[in-house]
């Protein structure tokens, strides 16, 4: 070593050491440590003083979390898609199970009964979405493979106490409670546990779990009604239990690989905090919230053809009509579409999916508005078979939009929180649609009025791209502002140095 260092080797081992030995400050410049090379190299010319030494930032960033992109994550989504295929397929068929109930407990002519054995498979869809808060926040807490396996146990619970009660009155909390809440806690996981095993193939996984429950739409009924004349009600909702079995065994598949946040339990608490339960984070973007209330204002007319279309059907082409073909259209072309755009939302960048919902709402909503101008049976098809196709890319994106919007730590109650909403315009809807129709004599207008509110949700959805591209720019704007009052700081701290050491990492050749 020269005079001009004053530093023996020693020394300068010891200065090295304590300077690794600081922690590094969460900044663009995190860390500076000392080249020995650059400073042999100063002392030979002519020397610097050794106590002020080049500095180059280190960063010290965490890796990014990689999604496998297949592997176990194949499995995983077959066992999502059995959950859709079964609670959906099983809901979906009630029509098929509510001719059953009216023969068991009363007959097919009377009005009254009919009314109060329909509220028991609307009740069961209700409670499947108005569950799904509650859901979301057992999934964050206990996992998706617990969540998932307890609510399979107690649909299979629900729906074999069923085929037990001999009158319609238990059945609403058999069916309408017990099995739907289990299905409920079943659903949602499945499209959590996802967001785990894939990114860049989110959208086209998405689709194929959802098209589970088209494929089981247009079978199950088939199969219901042979079983239904062959072995009775009773048993076919024990075969039915089989279809909750294997779920309870698809749910042992959902293993996380997303890291847990970290605990911030208070010491000695063995309750998690209520940040924890309640996550008031997605609330904070204001894109979730648009979308979380812009998809309700939609549904509000969405569902009405899935409901009064085949009524409609018997009125103006007669009873004979063959009204069972618009359903397997709708059903087939759902799948389709799930299959389709779910493929398509892979390659579109970020919240611009919602672009693909949008289309969605104004298609169904024209579509609903068709219905009434149909005077041909064969133009009822072609409408049923454009709803039916952007009915699948209105579902099979929902998930992908909420990764979106709140990221993969915050999805599974920013889903929740949809679908519970939704469970509003889903219950009261079409009965708005079927009070018009007592009161009007036909289902014209509440065709013409469902499909306003598809439209104007729609409309409202186009906000959510701008407001996350406003939002990414100003955090932008927020960390360069942030860097460069760091760079300041640094200065004044540096006793007047700062300049000479940015200098002095700009150019390499120059000497302190």
């Amino acid at each position: 070593m020269t005079e001009g260092t004053n530093m023996t080797d020693n020394e300068y081992e010891t200065t090295k050491e304590t300077v690794a030995a600081e922690p590094a400050e969460e900044t663009p410049m995190k860390s500076f440590e000392t080249r020995p090379d650059e400073v042999e190299e100063n002392n030979e010319n002519g020397g610097s003083n050794g106590t002020i030494q080049e500095q180059v930032p280190v960063t010290a960033e965490e890796p990014e979390f990689e999604h496998p992109e297949g592997g176990w994550g194949w499995v995983v989504m077959l066992a999502a898609m059995w959950c859709n295929g079964a609670v959906f397929g099983i809901q979906n068929a009630f029509g098929i199970l509510f001719v059953a109930l009216l023969k068991e407990f009363g007959s097919a002519d009377d009005a009254d009964l009919r009314f109060k054995t329909a509220w028991v498979g609307s009740l069961s869809m209700g409670m499947i979405f108005f569950c799904s808060p509650i859901v979301s926040v057992f999934t964050d807490l206990l996992g998706c493979r617990v969540t998932a396996v307890g609510g399979a146990a107690v649909g299979l619970v629900g729906l074999l106490a069923s085929s037990f009660v001999t009158s319609l009155g238990p059945m609403y909390f058999t069916y309408g409670i017990v099995f739907a809440t289990g299905c409920s806690f079943a659903y949602q996981p499945s499209l959590v546990i996802l967001g785990h095993y894939f990114k860049k193939r989110l959208g086209l996984v998405n689709g194929i779990v959802t098209a589970g429950s088209s494929a089981f739409t247009v079978t199950l009924p088939f199969l219901l009604s042979s079983l239904l004349e062959k072995v009775g009600l009773q048993n076919t909702m024990r075969i039915l239990s089989i279809l909750m079995f294997i779920l309870m065994l698809a749910g042992l598949t959902y293993t996380p690989l997303l890291p847990k946040p970290v605990n911030s339990n208070k010491p000695g608490s063995c309750c998690p905090p209520m940040s924890k339960v309640f996550n008031v984070s997605i609330w904070k973007s204001l894109g979730y919230r648009i979308w979380v209330f812009g998809i309700p204002a939609a549904l509000y007319g969405y569902f009405v053809p899935y409901v009064h279309l085949m009524k409609h059907v018997e009125e103006r082409f007669g009873e004979d009509a063959n009204k069972e073909v618009l359903l397997m259209c709708i059903g087939v072309t759902s799948g389709v579409g799930r299959l389709i755009f779910g493929q398509v939302a892979d390659y579109v960048h970020g919240v611009n999916k919602v672009y693909l919902q949008v289309s969605s709402f104004m298609v169904i909503g024209v579509m609903s508005m068709m219905i009434p101008l149909c005077h041909v049976f064969g133009g009822l098809i072609a409408v049923c078979l454009l709803m039916g196709l952007f009915d699948g890319c209105f579902i099979c994106i929902m998930a992908p939009i909420a990764f979106e919007l709140v990221g993969f730590q915050n999805v599974s109650q920013a889903i929740g929180f949809l679908l519970g909403m939704m469970s509003v315009p889903m219950i009261v809807g079409p009965p708005i649609a079927g009070f018009l129709r007592d009161r009007l004599g036909s289902y014209d207008v509440a065709f013409y009025l469902a499909g306003i509110p598809p439209i104007v949700g729609g409309a409202v959805l186009c906000l959510i791209p701008w407001v996350e591209a406003r939002r990414i720019r100003r955090e932008q704007e927020a960390a360069t502002d942030g860097t460069q009052e760091q760079m300041l700081k640094f200065k004044r701290d540096s006793g007047g140095q700062g300049d000479a050491l940015a200098a002095k990492t700009a150019d390499p050749n120059s000497v302190i």
